[in-house]
């Protein structure tokens, strides 16, 4: 990598900068992809900003970044046609910082101080999940009598059973597995590895899918349509189920099952992590299995979890109320008096 300076172009330096996450920082190429996402939408709108085909990095100053962040602001979603969530926004900026902090850090720039970069309070919103009934009726939809839906059913197992992220979930291979020990570790995000538990039914139906292939192939979820197998692929990659495909089969069996909330894989996630605290999990405990690096990301699942509280509440006022009724019957009746 070259050395970096304020005359250098901005596109230059995120090569730069994305040759560093992945070389020295080792973060996966899915978060490298996401970098290169944002930051490349703010040196787009950075050049047309300044009408100039190209910026230098001396450029980028507080002025500037104040005005993308008010043109984010004021962004529509192309697919929800709503303005930018708060936590939207927040995403772009945690990149433009990163970035910032490379080269001010790293290269020695005298330029905007990563941390004037003020990320803002992101949007809160409690998690959706499924009540029992709902994953009840969800995990009934599924046509047995196909393999796809042997799979399907699986894979829903697998992922209430384990709250794996949708990425994790596809990148699982059949070596990974121990169907006896009912426990197997998993690379989540930022590389980080922790144990996740199958349950007994979870165990089943792995099994069952798994009895339906008499095949050599690597990954643990194959898809069933789609293009043909590409030549010379004797391990089968080229028929790993995709994250797109897992997120449809999700829309899919929740629109069959008739359950109203908009569900995805992450869904499951939220459904295994909020039913763990509401057994007496304690945080800590969920942070590993989920995978968070911070407890304070598994904290949102406490929102749901104090629901519990509302009905709490109401049951210790109930008591209360009856109570006091008993007390007023007994004194009118004279406290001699029997009370039937």
């Amino acid at each position: 990598m070259s050395k970096l300076t304020l005359k250098s172009n901005i596109e230059d330096a995120l090569l730069s900068y994305l040759e560093y996450c992945e070389i020295e920082r080792d973060l996966s190429q899915n978060t490298i992809k996401m970098y290169d996402f944002y930051l490349r939408d703010f040196i787009g709108w950075a050049k047309s900003y300044k009408k100039r085909d190209t910026i230098s990095l001396e450029e980028i100053d507080d002025e500037l970044v104040k005005k993308y962040r008010i043109d984010l602001n004021r962004r529509i979603s192309s697919k929800s046609n709503l303005e930018f969530k708060k936590s939207t926004q927040k995403t772009f900026l945690i990149a433009i910082r990163a970035f910032l902090k490379f080269l001010v850090v790293v290269n020695e720039l005298d330029l905007l101080a990563p941390e004037k970069i003020i990320l803002g309070k992101g949007s809160e919103s409690v998690p959706k999940v499924l009540n029992e009934d709902q994953l009840s009726r969800m995990f009934e939809v599924q046509d047995l009598n196909k393999i796809s839906g042997i799979r399907d059913h699986a894979i829903l197992e697998v992922l209430f059973s384990t709250g794996l992220r949708v990425s994790e979930l596809v990148n699982l291979n059949v070596g990974d597995i121990n169907l006896n020990s009912k426990e197997f570790t998993v690379l989540g995000k930022g590389r980080k590895v922790r144990t996740v538990y199958l349950s007994d039914s979870a165990v089943t139906w792995l099994k069952r899918y798994l009895g339906t292939r008499d095949d050599p192939y690597v990954p643990l979820f194959l898809r069933y349509s789609g293009k043909h197998m590409e030549p010379g692929d004797f391990d089968g990659e080229s028929l790993r189920l995709t994250q797109r495909s897992v997120q449809r089969l999700v829309k899919k069996y929740t629109k069959r099952a008739g359950v109203s909330v908009d569900a995805t894989p992450h869904t499951l996630r939220h459904t295994f992590a909020t039913g763990l605290l509401r057994e007496g999990a304690d945080l800590r405990s969920v942070q590993e299995l989920l995978g968070h690096s911070n407890v304070a990301t598994t904290q949102i699942y406490t929102h749901v979890t104090n629901m519990q509280l509302k009905d709490v509440h109401k049951r210790f006022h109930k008591k209360a109320e009856i109570k006091e009724t008993k007390k007023e019957a007994i004194s009118e009746l004279g406290e001699n008096e029997p009370l039937y």
